[in-house]
């Protein structure tokens, strides 16, 4: 098939599991290989960076808190809903979603002398929100299942490819074995 390690997985930005153009090209030139041979199989495996995903799932949660207001606000004007993942915040607007998500959040904030909630510059409202956002094993877990099924889908997206030739393996651990200029938030394949 040619490619060797090259074409042997796919990387993913941290916290996301959006296949880019580069690794959508890569799956396209395994989804040939497996179209020209029939006989092969593949199983596909999905990883996370324990620290880098962490974080990048708690920009994500973040944005999402914002997203969430700006959807309640639209649906409000009798918008339509759409999923919270497709609304967009302009820059200009970022400051005002920011603020009612923080109003929203549950945990205690800085207080006035007299007891009220104080108005915080929004570097500290945002520092205050990602610090109280927790992201566990499972949403980890979550995100290393969800790399392998969108690759398994852009895979079989072609409609030339027989899903039973494509397994999706638990990982044996959410980190893959460190491999030298690969970031660990990856899919590996294995053909056979």
């Amino acid at each position: 098939m040619g490619g060797g390690e090259e074409l042997s997985y796919v990387e993913f930005d941290y916290g996301s599991s959006v296949i880019s153009e580069s690794s959508a090209k890569k799956i396209e030139t395994v989804a040939k290989a497996l179209r020209d041979r029939p006989t092969l199989k593949m199983d596909i495996e999905g990883h996370v960076d324990l620290e880098k995903d962490k974080d990048g799932l708690k920009q994500y949660f973040f944005n999402n808190k914002l997203r969430a207001q700006k959807l309640k606000e639209m649906v409000k004007k009798g918008q339509p809903s759409i999923p919270v993942d497709e609304v967009k915040i302009e820059k200009q607007e970022n400051e005002k979603y920011l603020k009612m998500a923080y109003k929203e959040e549950k945990f205690p904030k800085p207080k006035t002398f007299i007891g009220t909630a104080k108005d915080l510059p929004v570097p500290e409202m945002e520092k205050l929100i990602l610090t109280h956002i927790e992201v566990k094993e499972g949403d980890l877990r979550t995100l290393a299942s969800q790399r392998s099924m969108k690759v398994k889908d852009a895979i079989l997206k072609s409609g030339q490819i027989e899903p039973e030739r494509i397994f999706i393996l638990e990982p044996k651990s959410l980190a893959p074995a460190k491999k030298e200029k690969m970031k660990d938030s990856r899919v590996d394949f294995k053909l056979k």
